[in-house]
């Protein structure tokens, strides 16, 4: 069993005076993680609460077993998106059968990713092209940002396409709750402020208290404000999730896909961070046991589906983060959260938790990335292009199987079609180099060399002898 516990050590040899440093990180990703577990829990289709609920265990669990120090987990835009889009084909938005089937697909997907790290199959997430992930990185944030518009503007409009849910959103114009809209944009405004100044403070914990105390000095809601209202409060429910072979079977491809996804999203996270520490090394496959054994556990516990999150693990870095003990006193100021504050929510918003979840996304479309792909590989950015748009136009569980039968479809193309270079010598040298990229080269008529920049095999040879 040590083979899935390699980080345990740091427990062991834990230098004391990084305590202050860890606690300061582990606070502050603690009160971050409170009104944005929240949102995502709402964008995933669950009552707020089951967002605190994903916010504990998981955390506890991964700061045991994940090889990075700084990674924080819990609720996510992009799976909450893709578990709305994979529950919400089988139940009601935020019903009891919504919640059951949202923790038995936490605990599929533990069991995905588990399995995958024990086998050592890490690599298989190699096989969705990187302008693939963009592509459906973009169109998702986009599918998330038009699907929080309903709360932004007070409007009721049921689920729908993007173009549908614009169209809807146009004809009900003159319904518009503009207090609700002023909450919201202020709320976007402030975040976007502190952001822009990059500041440590909590924006999002200082957006919900302010929009809390509106609302309730104001009586907001009475003008017909969307609400939270009752949060329980105590700690998540226990019990194994409930499942069918019917259920499972209709999850199964969400579940891979929230599988794959939330690694790849996890695993770049940690990657980007670890780059900055020299003191320690990312081990993929110990990161698939670490996230599946969070979200297996995480599901006794009442949590849906979790990863590791861009925004909160570059906050725990930025705020000192050296060690799991970070990620730690993260989830226990959650469960005090849960065992005496939920009450405090009741006049919490919708629009604020939109505008936290419209910010976040925003981040998500890689504009940077377009605009290389078309400067110096037509082939990717038609990959991220095709993908972008079969997202938007079809759906996510479509629109992630389009992107990876593209990315075979590249990965065959490519090596049967390597590239092939004829050479010629650099004058005065036994230099030789492409006859395209270079001038001045002694090129002989009777003399042909190529270099072909592939392993010769089997589905190549043709393209080298023609």
């Amino acid at each position: 069993m040590r083979q899935y516990f390699p980080d345990w050590s740091w427990i062991k040899k834990y230098d004391r005076s990084k305590v202050s440093a860890d606690l300061i990180a582990g606070l502050t990703v603690g009160v971050m993680l409170v009104p944005q577990g929240m949102a995502y829990s709402m964008l995933a289709g669950l009552p707020p609460i089951y967002g605190l609920y994903a916010s504990t265990i998981p955390l506890l669990i991964y700061a045991l077993l994940g090889t990075s120090r700084q990674l924080a987990v819990g609720p996510v835009a992009m799976v909450a998106l893709l578990i709305a889009n994979g529950v919400g084909a089988m139940a009601e938005f935020g019903s009891p059968e919504f919640v059951s089937l949202a923790i038995l697909l936490a605990l599929m997907v533990g069991i995905i990713q588990f399995g995958l790290g024990v086998v050592r199959s890490g690599f298989v997430v190699n096989f969705l092209a990187h302008p693939v992930i963009s592509g459906f990185t973009s169109a998702a944030a986009i599918i998330i940002g038009v699907s929080q518009l309903k709360h932004l503007f007070g409007i009721s409009i049921g689920r729908g396409k993007v173009h549908e849910t614009i169209i809807v959103l146009y004809n009900n114009v003159p319904d518009i709750n503009w207090i609700t809209f002023g909450i919201g944009s202020i709320a976007i405004l402030i975040l976007v402020i502190f952001k822009k100044l990059r500041t440590n403070l909590p924006a999002p914990l200082i957006v919900v208290a302010l929009s809390i105390l509106s609302v309730w000095l104001m009586s907001l809601h009475e003008q017909g404000v969307s609400i939270v209202r009752d949060v329980p409060s105590g700690l998540p429910p226990i019990g194994i999730p409930t499942w069918n072979q019917e259920a499972i079977l209709s999850l199964m491809p969400m579940a891979l896909t929230i599988s794959f996804i939330g690694f790849i999203e996890s695993i770049a996270v940690a990657k980007s961070i670890q780059a900055k520490h020299k003191d320690y090394s990312i081990i993929p496959n110990q990161e698939l046991v670490a996230l599946g054994m969070a979200n297996v556990v995480g599901s006794v516990f009442s949590s849906f589906p979790v990863t590791g999150g861009f925004s909160r693990s570059a906050v725990n870095d930025q705020a000192g983060a050296r060690s799991g003990l970070a990620s730690i006193v993260s989830g226990l100021l959650i469960l005090l959260t849960l065992l005496f504050l939920t009450p405090y929510f009741y006049f919490l918003p919708h629009a604020a938790l939109s505008a936290i979840i419209l910010v976040a996304v925003y981040g998500l479309i890689d504009i940077s990335e377009i605009k290389h792909l078309w400067h110096t590989d037509k082939q990717d950015f038609l990959l991220l292009v095709v993908t972008f748009l079969g997202t938007l136009a079809v759906g996510i569980e479509e629109g992630i199987l389009i992107g990876l039968v593209l990315s075979l479809v590249a990965l065959i193309y490519r090596v049967s079609y390597p590239h092939i270079a004829e050479l010629s010598q650099v004058p005065n040298s036994r230099v030789y180099r492409n006859v395209n990229r270079f001038d001045f080269l002694n090129h002989r008529n009777q003399l042909l060399i190529v270099r072909f920049d592939a392993q010769l095999f089997f589905a190549n040879c043709q393209h080298l002898r023609s």
